[in-house]
């Protein structure tokens, strides 16, 4: 069978019953239960069970806390809340031939989370570059997300010159690195 057969419940209750992570600990650190800050009922979708939420939980606040070495220069991100907005925003990057990265993410996307603090380094080293940040559920996107084929997140546009450079589409650190360098260095 294929590989999801590995992870039906039958064959996973007896080992985590063995060796639960949410109830046992090393001497060196303390049950992952309570390294979770938020209500389990609280934040994750109801389908998981109650260990699948708190591993969600717990790596979702570790992505939040994730930090990297500072670097020169604050951030340079623009939260876009409207259609509005982005296409304001896409018309003054084209029209002044302004460099920009348009990162197109969602609240409940685990790459796009894990890949955020990343995002926040490269526009500091990159200060002349504005990165407008894009949550594709927010009400009111569908038309202009579909004109721009936007189909999965996190999904990154780069403008240079007024005009589309490049597209990554996934959380591939490196590749974004190599991008940001290529066009903006």
């Amino acid at each position: 069978m294929g590989r999801t057969s590995l992870l039906r419940p039958s064959r996973l209750l007896p080992l985590l019953r063995h060796n639960n992570p949410l109830q046992t600990s090393s001497r060196n650190a303390p049950p992952l239960s309570s390294l979770i800050k938020t209500p389990i009922s609280q934040t994750t979708p109801s389908f998981l069970s109650p260990l699948s939420a708190s591993i969600f939980l717990l790596f979702s606040e570790a992505s939040t806390l994730r930090t990297f070495s500072s670097s020169a220069g604050p951030s340079n991100i623009v939260l876009i809340e409207s259609e509005e907005e982005l296409n304001s925003s896409l018309n003054k990057v084209q029209g002044n031939s302004l460099p920009a990265v348009f990162y197109f993410t969602a609240v409940w996307c685990g790459p796009c989370r894990f890949i955020y603090p990343f995002i926040e380094e490269l526009s500091k080293k990159y200060p002349h570059v504005t990165t407008y940040k894009i949550d594709i559920d927010k009400e009111g996107l569908g038309s202009s997300l579909s004109n721009l084929q936007i189909f999965s997140v996190p999904t990154f546009h780069f403008f240079q010159n007024g005009e589309k450079a490049a597209e990554i589409v996934g959380a591939d650190a490196t590749q974004l690195k190599n991008t940001m360098e290529k066009l903006y260095k």
